[in-house]
């Protein structure tokens, strides 16, 4: 259930200043211009008046913590703005956003991912955010183009994520086997796999199935100088994708992955049910930025390492957005809170990496030292690994995508329970997904 927060005001603020806030019509503020990356000077307002925006996300009870200290900062140096806010878990986020756009109901600053964000600057729901004042000089130029849809910045990253293997370290120490190297093929990770099923009797298996995961798939076509996307349409044909399938194969008859039941158990992608977390299995594929919340699911030590396949294969990607409706009646304040949160080094170590990595490499390095969670520093030490390896970002995703990434789903799963082969697969799933992208 979504959980609402009553508004963050300013300390010592009179209750009944959230009745007023509610039903005030305020002008918009007047921008203040960009804050710098590492200092405390405060944005202020330019127009007296009381302003409250609200303010919605998908995390976890930890992330609600520290975004809500971050925008509680930002209201103590902004007196007249004040904060709704409402989070909830992933799972019906988008459902719930939907409702609330059908209904123009949308919240004036928003988190989305790049499954929606060309979708949602289609159906005109977010802001167009070029001409806004955006502070983003100390952001790379790839995060930068990750949120640019059609030639206009439609969000900020709230933080930059890469694929990564995530591996039980203390199950390898035991095993006495080598983890996971940075630069292996596809080839080389599954036989590397299959030891470990091996090693361990059958015990646990040596890999999550990674056919029906586009992060895996798109890295696999980039290594080959493909794309899983040429605009709005797919980037790869039936060739690539039943390579791609017969791969997998090859490691189910190897025994590198585990059954069925369990890999489609894991497809979701939810965090608590990451094989490498329950211990089915010795790796599983997540994003850097989840490092974290999977270590605090298990008492093992875990560890991260690229997908395999060059490094330049991938990008500066954004692990999640920052957004404005576009009916908001202060977008100026928006744009002013999303600059806050980009830019202040103070906010950035507070939140530490728990959206990612710092937007901004500013406010990286200045946040560096404060950062004592031993997972956040290991998904810090290897996104600075991959710096100055990282390739092209590609645009956003186009609209359809999150159709697309269910369908690759479910024709991997009809291949493993042996429902369909892979030629019959791959032509269910080519046709589907090109009506998808055609809507």
């Amino acid at each position: 259930m979504p959980v609402v927060r009553p508004p963050l005001d300013r300390l010592g603020a009179d209750p009944g200043r959230r009745r007023l806030l509610s039903a005030l019509v305020g002008a918009p503020l007047l921008a203040t211009g960009g804050l710098a990356a590492c200092s405390d000077d405060a944005a202020t307002s330019a127009q007296d008046g009381p302003v409250e925006l609200s303010v919605f996300w998908w995390g976890d009870t930890k992330r609600a913590e520290l975004t809500e200290k971050a925008l509680r900062l930002y209201s103590n140096r902004n007196p007249r703005v004040s904060f709704r806010v409402t989070w909830q878990g992933a799972d019906g986020y988008y459902d719930r956003l939907a409702t609330q756009a059908g209904g123009g109901n949308v919240p004036d600053l928003i988190q989305i991912d790049d499954a929606m964000l060309t979708e949602y600057t289609q159906r005109q729901v977010i802001l167009d955010l070029t001409d806004r004042h955006l502070d983003l000089r100390g952001l790379p130029e790839g995060l930068i183009r990750y949120g640019t849809v059609e030639g206009r910045t439609m969000a900020v990253a709230a933080g930059q994520t890469h694929a990564v293997v995530v591996f039980n370290r203390d199950l390898l120490r035991e095993l006495r086997m080598p983890e996971p190297r940075a630069g292996m093929t596809w080839a080389d990770y599954i036989s590397w796999a299959t030891q470990v099923t091996e090693v361990s009797d059958r015990r646990v298996a040596g890999t999550m199935d990674g056919s029906g995961d586009y992060r895996a798939l798109w890295l696999w076509l980039r290594s080959q100088g493909g794309e899983f996307y040429r605009g709005n349409q797919l980037g790869f044909g039936a060739d690539e994708l039943i390579a791609w399938f017969e791969l997998w194969q090859r490691a189910r008859r190897a025994r590198a992955t585990p059954s069925a039941a369990l890999v489609e158990q894991a497809d979701s992608g939810e965090p608590a049910r990451q094989l490498v977390v329950s211990g089915a299995t010795a790796a599983s594929f997540a994003w850097s930025h989840q490092l974290p919340e999977l270590q605090r699911l298990t008492e093992s030590e875990l560890g991260i390492v690229g997908f395999p396949g060059p490094p330049g294969a991938q990008w500066a990607r954004a692990s999640m957005y920052w957004a404005a409706f576009r009916g908001t009646r202060h977008p100026d304040a928006v744009v002013d809170v999303i600059n806050f949160l980009t830019n202040n080094g103070e906010v950035g170590a507070l939140l530490g990496h728990e959206r990612g990595l710092n937007a901004s490499s500013a406010v990286r390095r200045y946040a560096e030292g404060s950062i004592t969670d031993p997972a956040q520093r290991r998904a810090a030490a290897f996104g600075a690994s991959l710096a100055d390896l990282l390739g092209p970002a590609p645009a956003p995703p186009p609209k359809g995508h999150p159709k697309v990434r269910t369908l690759l789903v479910t024709a991997a799963e009809r291949i493993r329970v042996k429902r369909d082969g892979t030629r019959e697969a791959t032509a269910r799933f080519l046709s589907q997904a090109i009506a998808a992208l055609a809507v």
